[in-house]
């Protein structure tokens, strides 16, 4: 909008959204650390189910708002700037904080399907990293994207990751008592192969499958995975848009 005077808002508000998040993080960790092993078996499984709402919810949101969701924001962020500078603070920390408080409660679940946090770690900076460089990309209009592709193959990822944490947290519940089927596996590979392999930290950390699973986790996964994408590449498709425009 070209009102550079108003940057300081702005980042104020990105900033505080993204101080929330880390809160918000710290505070899942500090909670699991401090239950009891029941305790936090049921913890993660709640969380795990909420993060898979979460996700499923976004991907469906996205492929629907994509189109609109830059002239959506413009809007937004021209209304605050009439307002002064605390509402585009606000507008700003509301758009940053919804996505930022998914990404934690999304990255704590998904950290809790691994062992060692050194490669989910990796990867996370490099996420991030590729994240800031391709915004800023945008924002310079060096870095066009055809948001149907990038949406449609970006959720199909994001739901595959979904499922695996699904499965972890029946996995969480089975382990409390609260499902059936806790030693009715499916396959059992743990006296081949060690939870902190690098094979199985991919199919765990990608997929969902770690070296043990069960038949209900196995069922709920496939049950998921087949519906929800199915009904994802079903949908009609209405971003063909680059950005930016």
């Amino acid at each position: 909008t070209d009102r550079r005077d108003r940057l300081g808002a702005l980042w104020l508000g990105v900033g505080l959204a993204v101080a929330l998040s880390l809160a918000v993080g710290a505070v899942l960790e500090f909670t699991a650390a401090n239950l009891s092993e029941h305790a936090l078996e049921t913890f993660v499984g709640i969380t795990s189910l909420l993060t898979v709402a979460f996700v499923t919810t976004m991907v469906f949101w996205m492929q629907r708002a994509a189109r609109g969701l830059r002239d959506e924001l413009h809007g937004k962020a021209e209304s605050a700037l009439i307002a002064g500078p605390i509402a585009l603070a606000i507008a700003s920390f509301a758009a940053v904080s919804r996505e930022g408080l998914e990404t934690a409660l999304f990255l704590y679940t998904n950290f809790k399907t691994v062992g060692p946090f050194s490669a989910p770690t990796f990867g996370l900076v490099l996420g991030l990293a590729i994240a800031v460089l391709l915004g800023y990309g945008i924002y310079n209009r060096s870095v066009k994207i055809n948001l149907s592709k990038f949406f449609t193959y970006s959720g199909v990822a994001l739901i595959v990751v979904a499922a695996g944490v699904l499965a972890h947290g029946v996995h969480e519940f089975q382990e409390f008592g609260f499902l059936p089927g806790e030693h009715a596996y499916a396959w059992d590979l743990s006296a081949r192969l060690s939870e902190d392999s690098l094979i199985a930290s991919l199919l765990s950390g990608t997929i969902g499958f770690g070296v043990s699973m069960t038949w209900l986790q196995l069922l709920i996964w496939a049950s998921y995975l087949g519906l929800t994408i199915s009904s994802y590449l079903m949908a009609p498709k209405k971003v063909k848009t680059l950005i930016p425009a």
